[in-house]
């Protein structure tokens, strides 16, 4: 898979590339990661990427034409090409919006900057708008980082155990179950029993049932977007009474 990223600020993601999950992806060829600054592509005498903004306000916004011929370039090279504007405003973006983008060949990420880019940008130049959470961030920068992983994770060969991702939180849109290790005590909080059972069928049951537990508490909100089986659904309903019944 391809992904092309579109920033002020190519320098950002040398460190974070060349690391864990994402540098071996790199390196086995699984992945390509083409970084390039949008001051490349403004061609007046100051390459400038930012002005004021028309009718007034504090702050300056990314100027149209250097977004567009560096859009513009990346879908000359690489044809049919998903392009992302990366923005508070963007749809939130989530597992299953992961998986979907995972499938395609080649995407682009635009990183924005200062007070946002010039909405003739947003209206034309780009397929899809993503937003990683309701909060500001200096750039898109940071929000880049984190699609990529969440990408790159669901590539084939990525990950060293291919079933860890589908038994991570929000594979199925539920939370993961707790996990546990060695030691079995320790400073007298002990493993649950039924994980040194060696009962595979139970362990299971007991994983799925803590999995709709935590998703109970934690983000109920979850629940309405879940594939339940009749099974996930009774054990919700006696969750529901336990819940109740403790008060």
């Amino acid at each position: 898979m391809v992904i092309e990223i579109l920033t002020l600020f190519p320098e950002m993601f040398s460190s974070p590339l060349e690391h864990s999950i994402l540098g071996k992806a790199l390196q086995k060829g699984l992945l390509n990661i083409k970084v390039r600054n949008i001051r490349d592509y403004a061609f007046d005498k100051h390459r400038q990427v930012d002005d004021r903004p028309f009718g007034g306000g504090s702050g300056m916004l990314m100027k149209p034409e250097p977004l567009a011929a560096a859009i513009e370039a990346v879908r000359k090279e690489r044809p049919g090409i998903k392009v992302y504007l990366l923005t508070p405003q963007g749809k939130l973006f989530n597992q299953s919006m992961a998986r979907q983008m995972a499938s395609l060949d080649s995407i682009a990420l635009v990183c924005g900057r200062y007070e946002g880019v010039d909405d003739r940008i947003r209206a034309h130049w780009v397929d899809g708008e993503i937003s990683i959470g309701d909060y500001v961030l200096s750039g898109g920068e940071f929000a880049a980082l984190v699609v990529i992983d969440v990408i790159a994770r669901l590539i084939p060969g990525v990950l060293g155990d291919e079933d860890s991702c589908v038994e991570e939180s929000f594979s199925d849109s539920l939370l993961e179950y707790p996990q546990y290790t060695r030691p079995r005590n320790f400073r007298g909080f002990k493993v649950p029993d039924v994980l040194l059972s060696g009962n595979h069928e139970e362990i299971r049951k007991w994983r799925r049932r803590e999995s709709l537990r935590r998703t109970l508490e934690r983000r109920p909100d979850l629940l309405d977007y879940s594939e339940l089986s009749e099974e996930d659904k009774r054990i919700l309903e006696e969750l529901k009474r336990e819940k109740k019944r403790i008060g």
